[in-house]
């Protein structure tokens, strides 16, 4: 009875193997079919309710353009925020850049320090606020634009705490 057992057991592993493998050919076929272009390779839930919620007209397609002029195009809902767009192009830029280069780090921390995104001629700054309270619509362009932000928005930086311990130093001789 043990060998049967076992043969039974194998034959169960190699039908649910056999259904992966299956299961694996026809996913890939599909992400292959041009019309599903958008879908990224590995889409997560909110990739696949956005791009459903596109096609419903709920979501809107917006193209980032670059510094050097490149663009490329992200969905993100109606009711999005500028904190969601920038979310959504921080998930697509590192998905290009993975499949294009391989691992690769962007620091999008020195990204927002140094640049801000403009539709028409307005800075989004307010990660709080509406895309659409800014007039950005579905096929509407956003780029990037060079942006410092005042020394007054800013928390200190290390130079000025290094000169604050420096200081206290001074003092204790």
């Amino acid at each position: 009875m043990d060998l049967e057992s076992k043969s039974d057991d194998v034959v169960a592993y190699n039908s649910s193997s056999a259904k992966k493998a299956r299961l694996q050919s026809m996913l890939s076929a599909l992400l292959d079919d041009p019309v599903l272009s958008d879908v990224p390779r590995k889409p997560s839930f909110m990739d696949v309710d956005t791009l459903i919620n596109l096609e419903l007209g709920s979501a809107m397609r917006i193209t980032v353009v670059k510094m050097d002029n490149s663009s490329f195009d992200v969905a993100v809902l109606n009711n999005a925020t500028v904190k969601d767009l920038k979310i959504t192009i921080r998930k697509k830029t590192n998905e290009i850049e993975q499949a294009q280069m391989g691992h690769r780090h962007i620091s999008w921390r020195h990204v927002w320090a140094n640049f801000c995104l403009m539709h028409q001629s307005d800075k989004l700054m307010d990660d709080n606020s509406l895309l659409s309270d800014y007039g950005v619509r579905s096929n509407s362009k956003v780029h990037f634009a060079p942006f410092v932000m005042s020394r007054v928005a800013q928390k200190h930086s290390r130079r000025r705490k290094h000169r604050f311990f420096h200081g206290l130093s001074k003092r204790l001789r």
